[in-house]
């Protein structure tokens, strides 16, 4: 099953999210929970060695971003899909509230300066959607402010691509009924308790805001060359597997080669 094709958001088409469903599993049942642990398994093994090539060939990067409501599992998808790759190649970045500095510039600025060296592989854990998503629906900033951002948006990431970064976007997709859960969930376990905040239930008050906020970013900045993803997630056990799916896939269609040697192997003498 090729997932890259299946959660792809088509440039130029138009996202309903009440026409994806967020319990979508490709066919995967939970009764089938050893193999798809076992394709997890192999998914990671398989992002070590295209790591591996990433870095050696040293041609290029890749930018992985992340997003989603509260509770979708940004964390939990950066541990467990990413869990095997180099921590020397691979870091991650996280965007809250802009600090001073950064609001002394465009908006854009301080994502630019996170953007991974080639070689290595970036994380955003969100990232500068969210000058279109919680600016807007907490009108931080005028419509007609934000409304300018996503054509802006959209020619960022063809520089980036332009200059050889790879860029792979996932929205993890959770109903809301299924992050209510998760809320509580998190108040029953005492170990969870950090995680949690009287800030998430009031930001579930804006649910519609959201959605919508969403479906514009996905709709407007899925292009050719910075894709949106749109992976169901309240099964935890299948975003895994169709995120940890798409990275390898796009990894590999990227035919990497080791580099040729900058002198003649054969004239090395081991002594």
């Amino acid at each position: 099953m090729n997932f890259t094709k299946r959660y792809r958001v088509k440039p130029g088409s138009k996202v309903k999210l009440k026409e994806r469903d967020p319990d979508d599993s490709a066919g995967f049942k939970k009764k089938d929970r050893e193999e798809i642990e076992a394709l997890v398994r192999k998914n990671i093994q398989r992002l070590d060695e295209l790591q591996y090539l990433l870095y050696a060939e040293n041609k290029r990067s890749l930018l992985m971003v992340l997003q989603a409501m509260d509770a979708a599992g940004k964390d939990g998808t950066i541990r467990h899909v990413m869990t095997g790759v180099n921590p020397q190649g691979c870091t991650v970045t996280s965007f809250k509230k802009p600090s001073d500095e950064e609001l002394d510039h465009d908006f854009l600025w301080r994502i630019h300066k996170a953007v991974p060296n080639k070689g290595d592989i970036g994380i955003f854990n969100r990232s500068h959607y969210e000058d279109v998503l919680v600016v807007r629906v907490h009108e931080i900033v005028p419509e007609e402010v934000w409304a300018e951002r996503y054509e802006q948006i959209n020619r960022f990431e063809k520089l980036l691509a332009d200059n050889n970064v790879v860029i792979a976007k996932f929205f993890l997709h959770i109903g809301k009924d299924e992050q209510l859960r998760r809320f509580q969930d998190r108040l029953q376990d005492k170990n969870k308790h950090w995680k949690i905040s009287p800030y998430d239930f009031a930001e579930r008050k804006y649910w519609n805001e959201y959605q919508k906020a969403y479906e514009d970013a996905l709709s407007k900045c899925s292009t050719a060359h910075a894709p949106w993803y749109v992976i169901p997630a309240n099964k935890k056990w299948f975003r895994d597997l169709a995120v940890s799916q798409i990275l390898v896939e796009t990894l590999e269609s990227l035919d990497m080669r080791f580099p040729e040697p900058k002198f003649d192997i054969s004239k090395i003498k081991v002594e």
